[in-house]
């Protein structure tokens, strides 16, 4: 059994615990509970399941309402495990660990947020597998689940089935994403404008977890700015034949200084960023446009279509023309 009703709604189901943080409450309420049927109808339908008897309430003491409980959490579409303070994800309720294993068993998506990787790790969900969860936890993590690879660098890690997310804000970056992964890159982008975020950050925890560096003497230093501009450049020029030459100078750095700050700040190189960019604009024109392919390939930097096929499929997994199919008829 599903938890679809007779609309097809996709319920998404947030386990809650006494004392959860307000912040990692409030996101997947404001990503999945409010009504936008303006651009997918149907929309998620929120269910709040209490993890544990009640009354529940927040770390600020806000009373949360939970008409939904352990029964129901199997017969959701999406299980998310929110965060909690540690001693209680490290000794979870065994109801809400059997749930949670039981909804995968179901072929349930989970999600965990921040701390939540515990409960998900105790269910067995993560053994072998990459995970992520705040990088102050991460060594505590990996110390209590062996079997699990942690990686404190990334915003979130999506092993399809079961996703994980790193701390705090980094859980507006993983419910876009779902979204994202649902409904299409130009939907979950109008949902960040509507919440005055990005609609993907760069990088990763590194980039916060790192203490602030001195920043160097004189003009290459960047005059503090940062690589911001010269990425706010690049994105307004993707259909040039950009080159990592073009993109120091628009940062005012050395070639050599601009890649060696892009893979500290990014984690990644500027070509591969380059490529993500023109993929992530490729699939808002693919879902939002009705622009021939060729035409796609050029707006983007490609240049030719099988370029422009070459890459797509590399990076979001699916041909062009199958993600135009499969999303199109969903942007508005």
């Amino acid at each position: 059994m599903s938890g679809r009703g007779a609309d097809d709604r996709h319920v998404v189901a947030l386990a809650v615990l006494d004392g959860l943080p307000t912040f990692e409450l409030a996101v997947p309420c404001e990503v999945f509970g409010l009504d936008r049927s303006d651009l997918v109808d149907p929309w998620y339908e929120l269910r709040m399941c209490a993890g544990e008897p009640g009354p529940l309430r927040t770390a600020h003491g806000l009373l949360v309402p939970t008409p939904y409980g352990l029964a129901d959490i199997p017969e959701a579409d999406t299980v998310i495990v929110a965060a909690c303070h540690l001693d209680r994800v490290r000794n979870p309720p065994a109801g809400l660990v059997a749930a949670v294993r039981r909804a995968h068993a179901l072929g349930r998506r989970i999600v965990s947020l921040c701390a939540g990787v515990y409960l998900v790790a105790a269910a067995g969900l993560l053994d072998g597998r990459r995970a992520t969860t705040h990088w102050m936890h991460a060594d505590d993590l990996a110390r209590r689940f062996p079997a699990v690879e942690v990686d404190p660098g990334p915003l979130y890690v999506d092993h399809g089935d079961v996703l994980t997310s790193a701390g705090t804000g980094s859980v507006i970056d993983l419910c876009l994403h779902l979204v994202r992964a649902d409904h299409g890159a130009a939907v979950a982008n109008e949902v960040a404008r509507r919440m005055v975020v990005p609609p993907h950050r760069e990088g990763g925890q590194v980039q916060f977890a790192r203490p602030p560096r001195r920043p160097a003497a004189g003009p290459a230093a960047g005059g503090g700015a940062g690589l911001a501009p010269a990425l706010d450049w690049a994105r307004a020029r993707l259909e040039q034949p950009l080159t990592v030459a073009e993109l120091a100078r628009a940062a005012g750095l050395g070639e050599r200084t601009f890649a060696r700050r892009f893979r500290e700040t990014l984690g990644t190189t500027p070509l591969q960023w380059l490529l993500q960019e023109r993929v992530r604009l490729a699939q808002e024109l693919l879902e939002t446009t009705d622009v021939p392919i060729e035409r796609v390939a050029h707006r983007t930097g490609f240049g030719t279509a099988p370029n422009l096929r070459h890459h797509f499929r590399r990076l979001a997994g699916v041909p062009p023309a199958t993600y135009r199919e499969a999303f199109r008829h969903r942007a508005r």
